[in-house]
């Protein structure tokens, strides 16, 4: 062999040996970082003993002593196989999640630094009751001694080059005000200022019409539907005559780009216990938010003795949100539980008026106030802080300015210490639905739809949250200025003033973050983006289409992908269509005419009736966008869904002073939208009859770094990107990063029938065994057993002689 080959050979075998030592080095680095399954563990926190056990599916079975030495070991575990996630979500909140990804996360930062969240978690912290205190750090304690035992820093912090910062007991209220950002807009209140803008622009009528509930899909629990909108006149407003030089609105280049954009929402429903099998109220619930890998919520069941439970053993299984010792949504045997978001108003804009010869003043009802500076320095890996300056106002911080400039502070309960507290883990010891609902007032939490149901078949809906504001003076809608006397936000409700329903007379409950009340009450709650409602109705025409129920019909419910909401866009595209002798549009009408009435994956009339519907909403608001991007180019259109009564009313009656001028007639700018999804999707590869629903709607559920990986690892990271069926506007509410988080169905005192469902697996280390774990269940819609399944591991906590 000649002595080159030789060299190339040794060279290659060189390069061969140190690529399969990395690799091994980096198993064994990621093998390390696994959590701790079988045997023994010495620790200092717990008084007793405490076990650890897990099924197939990585669901703990935590039994202890009391509830103190259960909190230490939910800790240990959440510490063990989610500490990653954790620090992420109170990052998120803290603004400091440039410290430990970079620049990329800065934009992320400054907008929730603004709000200086932990400084609110601290305050929080330090007014919960000791009892309440003392639960956080026994919490914490259990945290970092699961991340102290790992073998190896979770994988995640290798890959970053950092250090994981141990867990401190206010860090839990910052994992709440992750849920405040997550479930109230990202405390930005863009929807209000996207409405003060149209009503800087349009006529008032205009855009009451505009932005009119639909009352043809409302379902609310109690109460009416909402009047039909009405269409202004042409003396109101005629696009003809109106917006340029020339006269006419010309159709222009618009910003939107979707009528559906995902909001975080969620489905829950129960029946009273004559109507179920059982003869105990029943409880369906799935919590629809951003998917991730792992999946927000952690399966567990505690066991703890407790005098107020059957046999003196307190027995809870459900579902908790690692960073938090409370089970979020489950059953303790007499009561179970859940939560819908319930888009109310908690948030509103105040009008600062400075004091012109002083700005470090503003105006208030007693005179002049100072505003607070503060200067937020926020850590950027690899480059240098950046300094973000805060202005505060008694009402909270200013972030934005009004249509005519005037600087705007943000009044928003997750701003607030008395909003933060862990009373919802009470819960876990109440014994009756009116019980639960009493406590509901009480929660330091985003305020959500809480429905109950319990063992002696009882059922009831109220507002969960302890800080509903009240307000005095001013229209909730809009920017207000707050310095008159009474005005503004003037204390907060009672328990007394809480809506509140128990056992309908038809034993039935929902909500799908739809407006579920009427009249004062719901002016109490107010309108913070509700859904449209269509979801709603059909959950409901669900439940009263059958008169028994067992955990598998509740299922089905939360699975119905029938395409009620979109029927009559079939119906009109089929219309619009007729007659029509362009080949192209014939192909969309023969593939459109037979109406399967489903978002399942294979279909193509489902996708392409919604491309329809999508264009023609564009095409609808599109001049109307126009007008107000002219003087705010950063307008969007105020969602989700608050315009399909309008345009709905506007193809039906088809007033001509509200048709963009660029058609002739409404059936012209119908025929465009046609085309527009024939151009769109016509042209891609197999033309309109490969474009399934499948196709776009699948499964985009990533880990947060996998982006930044090579794709082959990437893809090992992320949940397999299967061809979901389901959409917004139905129960099986489904898109590539959103979607069910979890699917629960239980009736209280029979667990062993319930039925949950996730979709990703307890652990968030890829090797091990829990990775990913019952995601296939939930892709298909396969029943989950609610309880543990026969222990595979057993791992015991021992306390250690401090």
């Amino acid at each position: 062999m000649k002595p080159r080959f030789r060299w190339f050979r040794a060279l290659l075998i060189l390069v061969l040996i140190v690529a399969i030592g990395l690799f091994a080095t980096g198993w064994w680095l990621l093998a390390c970082g696994r959590a701790q399954l079988d045997g023994q563990q010495r620790v200092i926190g717990p008084q007793h003993a405490v076990t650890i056990a897990r099924d197939a599916l990585g669901t703990v079975t935590i039994t202890g002593q009391s509830r103190d030495d259960v909190a230490y070991a939910l800790g240990y575990v959440h510490g063990q196989e989610r500490f990653f996630p954790m620090d992420l979500m109170r990052r998120v909140a803290a603004g400091e999640l440039s410290e430990l990804v970079g620049g990329a996360a800065l934009d992320t930062d400054l907008n929730h630094r603004r709000h200086r969240l932990r400084a609110v978690a601290e305050a929080a912290y330090a007014a919960l009751t000791p009892e309440q205190k003392h639960t956080l750090d026994i919490y914490r304690d259990g945290v970092n001694a699961g991340l102290a035992n790992l073998r190896e820093k979770p994988w995640e912090y290798l890959l970053l080059k950092a250090k994981p910062e141990p867990w401190r007991s206010e860090d839990t209220m910052l994992v709440i005000a992750a849920m405040y950002l997550d479930l109230n807009g990202d405390g930005r209140n863009e929807r209000e200022q996207h409405i003060a803008q149209m009503r800087a622009v349009l006529p008032g009528p205009l855009v009451d019409f505009l932005i009119s509930p639909d009352p043809n899909w409302e379902a609310p629990l109690q109460g009416g539907a909402s009047p039909s909108p009405v269409i202004p006149g042409a003396d109101v407003f005629d696009l003809r005559h109106a917006g340029t030089p020339g006269g006419q609105v010309k159709l222009a280049e618009t910003s939107i780009l979707s009528v559906d954009r995902f909001y975080p929402g969620s489905n829950s429903f129960a029946v009273t216990g004559n109507i179920s099998r059982s003869g105990a109220a029943m409880l369906a619930n799935d919590m629809h938010l951003s998917l991730r890998v792992p999946d927000i919520w952690f399966r567990a069941r505690l066991r703890y003795p407790d005098p107020t439970a059957p046999k003196g053993q307190r027995d809870v299984v459900g579902v908790t949100l690692p960073g938090t010792p409370a089970l979020v949504a489950g059953s303790n045997g007499q009561i179970a539980w859940g939560f819908t978001n319930s888009y109310g108003d908690w948030m509103d804009w105040v009008r600062v008026q400075r004091d012109p010869h002083d700005p470090n003043r503003y105006k208030v009802p007693e005179g002049w106030a100072t505003i607070e500076s503060h200067d937020e320095i926020i850590g950027v890996k690899g480059a240098a802080p950046h300094t973000l300056h805060v202005e505060d106002t008694r009402w909270g911080p200013i972030l934005a300015k009004d249509t005519d400039g005037t600087p705007l502070a943000l009044s928003w309960i997750g701003d607030l210490p008395r909003a933060y507290n862990l009373a919802l883990m009470q819960l876990e010891h109440t014994t009756s639905a009116p019980a639960a609902l009493d406590l509901a007032t009480t929660f330091g939490m985003p305020p959500q739809n809480f429905l109950v149901a319990d063992s002696a078949g009882h059922i009831g809906w109220t507002i969960a949250g302890n800080s509903i504001p009240l307000r005095t003076g001013f229209d909730p809608q809009l920017p207000a200025d707050w310095s008159q006397p009474n005005t503004g936000w003037t204390g907060w409700a009672t328990p007394s003033q809480y809506p509140r329903i128990e056992d309908p007379a038809d034993g039935r409950l929902w909500t799908a973050n739809n407006r579920t009340i009427g009249g004062d009450e719901n002016a109490l709650l107010g309108e913070g983006g509700h859904d449209i409602g269509a979801r709603a109705q059909q959950i409901r025409d669900d439940l009263r289409g059958r008169a028994d129920f067992g955990p598998g019909n509740l299922l089905d419910i939360q699975l119905d992908d029938h395409a009620q909401f979109l029927s009559r866009w079939q119906q009109l595209l089929q219309a619009t269509l007729a007659g029509t002798h362009d080949p192209s549009l014939g192909q969309l009408r023969q593939l459109t005419a037979a109406w399967r009435n489903q978002a399942a994956p294979d279909s193509v009339d489902y996708r392409l009736v919604h491309a329809f519907r999508d264009e023609v909403h564009k095409l609808v608001l599109a001049p109307f966008v126009a007008q107000i991007q002219r003087r705010f180019p950063d307008f969007e259109w105020p969602g989700p869904g608050n315009q399909e009564a309008a345009v709905w009313m506007l193809i039906q009656q088809q007033p001509v002073q509200l048709l963009d001028p660029t058609y002739h007639d409404w059936h012209g700018l119908l025929l465009q939208a046609a085309r527009d999804v024939v151009d769109t999707l016509g042209k891609q590869q197999g033309g309109l009859a490969a474009r399934t629903w499948g196709e776009v709607n699948h499964a985009g559920i990533r880990h947060p770094l996998s982006r930044a990986l090579p794709g082959f690892i990437g893809q090992w990271l992320d949940m397999p990107e299967d061809e979901l069926p389901g959409d917004n506007n139905m129960p099986r509410v489904a898109r590539p990063a959103s979607g069910a988080s979890e699917r629960l169905d239980v009736s209280p005192g029979h667990e062993d029938e319930g039925i949950l469902e996730m979709p990703g697996g307890q652990s968030d280390n890829p090797l091990s065994p829990f990775y990913g774990a019952g995601h296939e269940d939930w892709v298909h819609g396969r029943p989950t057993p609610l309880l543990p399944g026969a222990t595979k591991y057993t791992l015991v906590l021992e306390p250690s002689p401090q």
